[in-house]
C-alpha cells in the first residue's frame, strides 16, 4: 500500500500548504527518519518569496533536519533503529570529476532534497545513510537541526584562511552571520565587527561576544568600521545577506591584502562591484558553497559545547502553524533569528 505524509509546500509567493505526499520505501542504503524538529532560515525565505535563483514553485520546503531512525533498509549499516540524526541534504552523484575527488559540493549535479520534492516540515523523511549524522547525545534535536547552517558556517570560515588576531567584519546578522561570528572567535579573531539592520540581532550579536554591533540605518558603517580599525579596515569580510549594498560594504571594509567570503544567496545574477579596488588594495572576494566534509567539523563543536546554537532561537511553532512561522520570519519586526518547527512534542 503506498504510504503518504502531509508535508509543507510553497504553492505561491507568501504562501504555505500542508499537503499530502507519498513516501516510499527506504532503497538498501537509505534509511527513514521521524522528523522532529526543522529550522528556517534566509533561503527558504527565498523559496517563500517566490525569488529563489534555482527553484521555481510549487516546491517543498525545510532543509535542515533532525530526528529518529525509524526504519532500514536493507544494505544499510552504520545507523540503527533509534539513531537521532541530522540530515545533510545535499544530493551528489558521486562519480563527476569533483565527486571522485572528494569534492562532492562541486558535483556537476548536485541537488538537494527539497528540489527533489522531500522537504523537511513533515512527519517522515527518507534519506542515504551517507547523509544522516548522529547527533551527540547532550544535544537537541533543535541543535541537530541547526548543524545544517553551522556547516555553512564553518566551510566559510575555512575559506577565509583567518589567522590569529585578525580583525573580522560580518555583513548580516542573522543565523549565518551569528555562527561566522562565533567561529571565528574560536578561530582566534581578534577584533570583531558585525553590521545589520534589526536591532534584536544586533543585540543577539553583542550577547555573542562582537566587539561592535552597526546598524546600517544609523549611520555609515564604512565609516564606522574605518574608525575602529585606524583607518586601515578589517582582513577579513562576510557577506552574509545576499544583497549588492551588503557585497560592496564588505569589499570597501576590508584593509589593503584582505579577503571577503561571500556566504549570502543573491536573488539576481549580475551586480555591479567597483572593480579597481581589487588591483589598487590587491584584495581577494572567495565564494562559499555549501558544505563538503563540514557536517563533521560541526559536531565537534557541539559536541564540546565550542557554539551557543540554541540562543539562535528566537520562535518555536507546531506543524500545523507553519504558516505563521513564515510570517514571524519575514516580519522585520518580529526579532526572528531562528525560526524552528516542532513535529512532534518531544523535539524540542
Amino acid at each position: 500500500m503506498l504510504k503518504t505524509r502531509p508535508m509543507a509546500i510553497v504553492t505561491a509567493p507568501g504562501k504555505v500548504e500542508i499537503l499530502e505526499r507519498s513516501l516510499p520505501e527506504p532503497g538498501p542504503t537509505e534509511v527513514q527518519l521521524r522528523v522532529r524538529a526543522v529550522t528556517l532560515c534566509g533561503g527558504d525565505m527565498h523559496i517563500f518569496a517566490g525569488k529563489h535563483p534555482s527553484v521555481s514553485l510549487p516546491v517543498p520546503i525545510g532543509h535542515e533536519i533532525a530526528g529518529d531512525v525509524v526504519a532500514l533498509g536493507e544494505k544499510v549499516t552504520r545507523l540503527q533503529i533509534g539513531d537521532r540524526v541530522a540530515v545533510e541534504p545535499v544530493i551528489a552523484c558521486g562519480e563527476c570529476y569533483f565527486c571522485q575527488r572528494g569534492q562532492y559540493h562541486f558535483c556537476t549535479s548536485i541537488s538537494f532534497q527539497y528540489r527533489r520534492g522531500q522537504g523537511g516540515v513533515t512527519t517522515d523523511f527518507v534519506v542515504d545513510e551517507r547523509w544522516a549524522h548522529r547527533i551527540p547525545a547532550a544535544a537537541s534535536y533543535t541543535e541537530g537541526a541547526l548543524l545544517e547552517p553551522l556547516a555553512v558556517a564553518v566551510h566559510a570560515v575555512q575559506k577565509a584562511d583567518l589567522s590569529l588576531g585578525q580583525s573580522v567584519a560580518i555583513f548580516g546578522a542573522g543565523a549565518i552571520g551569528l555562527l561566522v561570528l562565533q567561529l571565528a572567535q574560536q578561530a582566534g579573531a581578534g577584533q570583531t565587527l558585525i553590521t545589520d539592520v534589526r536591532p534584536a540581532r544586533l543585540e543577539m550579536a553583542r550577547q555573542l561576544g562582537a566587539n561592535a554591533a552597526l546598524n546600517s540605518l544609523d549611520g555609515d558603517v564604512l565609516a564606522e568600521i574605518a574608525a575602529l580599525t585606524d583607518g586601515l579596515g578589517v582582513d577579513r569580510a562576510f557577506e552574509a545577506v545576499g544583497l549588492p549594498v551588503t557585497l560592496v560594504q564588505a569589499l570597501k571594509a576590508l584593509r589593503k591584502g584582505g579577503r571577503a567570503v561571500l556566504v549570502g544567496l543573491f536573488e539576481q545574477d549580475e551586480l555591479t562591484i567597483p572593480a579597481n579596488i581589487f588591483v589598487h588594495r590587491e584584495i581577494e572576494l572567495s565564494g562559499s558553497q555549501g558544505y563538503c566534509w563540514d557536517f563533521q567539523t560541526a559536531i565537534q563543536f557541539l559536541e564540546l559545547g565550542r557554539v551557543d546554537l540554541q540562543r539562535l532561537v528566537t520562535h518555536v511553532y507546531p506543524m500545523d502553524q507553519v504558516q505563521a512561522a513564515f510570517d514571524t520570519l519575514a516580519d522585520r519586526q518580529s526579532g526572528a533569528v531562528k525560526v524552528v518547527i516542532q513535529i512532534s512534542d518531544n523535539s524540542s
